[in-house]
């Protein structure tokens, strides 16, 4: 393929800039505020790690600890768990954009209940509408993003979706850290009343986006959606072949899908080629969270108490440059998603955390037998290691990979059991670490150490490559010849629709000239199925 060009169903376009393009500038402007959804995620976890090192925070919470402090923490957890009968339904008929508006007013509730919490069960109430209203937002954010941006830009701006968890991790920990001087409520209070700034930023911006083009032509409504498509990526050119393809290429696909597949639960287990997505569904949803970057997530004040950095403004401090690192490296790893491939960026990453782990393993033991303070200082080290492979695939692709690799008919299923395994992972982190770091040290991450090369074997033989791929064409990676990609099997036998009826063709003219082939290859997709 050529450099300045990109492939929709076996057919080259030129490539666009997107700020010197108006509807692609102003749509991607918009969706940046989308994005901050995941912003809502990183706040909390480092707010948590703030708020711990607050003296006024503990005193007026009676200083929990162990237990205590890790449901504290994993109520959020729990809150997201309890939405996700409701999120896939939700994203699926609302609309992705008022389920991205339900979820921000149930996690503003969440933050007028937190910052004026009077004691313990109010804060944690608050924090259970938190994780329930953080679940359908998260749930349907990516689902927009993927099913709207342009092809060509749809690798770099799915993946910098999950790298604003360290935006809103940044905000938490400089604010925690200018707060500390504050010697009564409002050094707690006022970081908690900031969390709910991205939901704010969203109930506003959210009017501004279109809805998913997908979603209408899903819902019988394809001139709403094909509209959209020529607004956003062709500049309201109602001539644009490229629209036009990918028009046909989207709603052929869904017609099968929902003529052979469906969308039931089921779905996920029907097929080999949905079997291997649900276990990369599964694992990446684990693998994100359980692969030791969840002790430094929420109890980072504990790993540096335990190697000596006991000052509180010491730790804050550490805790707000790690977040800058991780925000630079994350977000710059996006740009190279195309370049280098999903796949060998998960291996690449996952090695590289297994060995930094590993050497870090050994430090905090060297500290704990003999307290060197070369040991301590090597850990905080190892932390900023550790966290450059695990940026520069874990922290970004992960909702990206895993929406693009899902059929639309259980893409919305598909991500919410993703998420999932994340909110389970994440209650396991908040509620174990801490009393596990309080009963053994660092003996626990020899644990990591040996997780995370299972986490290597599962990438290796599951995981597979999807980049250069237009979106409804990346079932052949998993299904092989029996996918479900009408439009690419449209293109790939010569019948586009530009080259049937001309690029000033009316949707319904269009649906004149296709009937017929569409009925020949629903039959064919079911003949074929019929056969496996």
């Amino acid at each position: 393929m050529s450099k300045g060009y990109f492939e929709l169903a076996g057919r080259q376009f030129p490539r666009k800039t997107w700020y010197r393009d108006p509807a692609l500038r102003r749509t991607y402007i918009c969706l940046m505020f989308v994005v901050l959804t995941s912003a809502t995620n990183g706040y909390d976890g480092s707010m948590m790690n703030g708020l711990q090192s607050l003296q006024p925070w503990q005193e007026h919470f009676n200083h929990p600890k162990g237990g205590k402090i890790g449901i504290l923490n994993a109520i959020m957890s729990i809150g997201s768990l309890a939405a996700i009968p409701f999120v896939p339904y939700a994203a699926d008929y609302l609309g992705r954009r008022m389920a991205i508006l339900t979820g921000c007013i149930i996690m503003m509730v969440g933050v007028v209940l937190q910052s004026i919490s009077a004691g313990f069960g109010m804060f944690l109430g608050a924090r259970f509408l938190l994780g329930f209203g953080v679940a359908i937002a998260h749930g349907a954010s990516p689902l927009l993003i993927t099913e709207l941006v342009h092809p060509q830009h749809r690798a770099i701006f799915t993946t910098i979706y999950n790298t604003t968890w360290y935006a809103g991790s940044i905000v938490a920990a400089w604010l925690t850290y200018g707060t500390d001087h504050i010697n009564n409520n409002w050094s707690w209070r006022i970081p908690t009343i900031v969390q709910a700034a991205p939901s704010i930023i969203q109930v506003v911006f959210i009017w501004f986006v279109p809805e998913s083009p997908r979603w209408f032509i899903a819902h019988g409504k394809e001139e709403k959606g094909l509209n959209i498509l020529f607004d956003v990526h062709a500049n309201g050119d109602r001539n644009d072949e490229m629209v036009q393809l990918e028009f046909v290429e989207i709603r052929d696909t869904l017609t099968l899908e929902k003529e052979i597949e469906g969308n039931q639960w089921l779905e996920l287990i029907k097929t080999k080629g949905n079997r291997r997505r649900l276990i990369i569904l599964l694992s990446a949803g684990l693998f994100s969270q359980w692969s030791g970057n969840g002790l430094v997530s929420y109890y980072i004040t504990k790993i540096l108490t335990n190697i000596g950095y006991t000052d509180t403004l010491t730790q804050n401090l550490i805790n707000g440059v790690l977040q800058i690192f991780n925000l630079l490296i994350a977000v710059g790893a996006c740009f190279f998603v195309d370049k280098v491939g999903r796949r060998r960026l998960f291996l690449i990453s996952t090695t590289g955390m297994l060995v930094t782990f590993i050497v870090w393993t050994i430090c905090s033991a060297r500290y704990a037998i003999n307290g060197s303070r070369g040991a301590a200082n090597a850990v905080v080290g190892m932390i900023y290691i550790y966290y450059f492979w695990y940026n520069i695939a874990w922290s970004g692709m992960l909702v990206g990979y895993c929406a693009e690799i899902l059929p639309y008919n259980i893409r919305a299923k598909g991500l919410t059991v993703m998420f999932l395994m994340v909110d389970v992972a994440l209650f396991f982190n908040q509620y174990i670490n801490p009393i596990a770091l309080d009963g053994i040290g660092w003996k626990y991450y020899i644990f990591y150490c040996v997780w995370l090369g299972f986490e290597l074997a599962i990438v290796y033989f599951f995981y597979v490559e999807t980049r250069n791929t237009p979106l409804e064409e990346i079932a052949k990676h998993f299904d092989g010849d029996q996918a479900l990609v009408a439009g690419a099997a449209a293109s790939n036998k010569g019948l586009t629709l530009a080259a049937e009826m001309g690029l000033d063709a009316t949707v319904t003219q269009r649906h004149e000239l296709e009937e017929k082939r569409n009925s020949v290859q629903v039959e064919n997709a079911a003949r074929t199925k019929s056969e496996l």
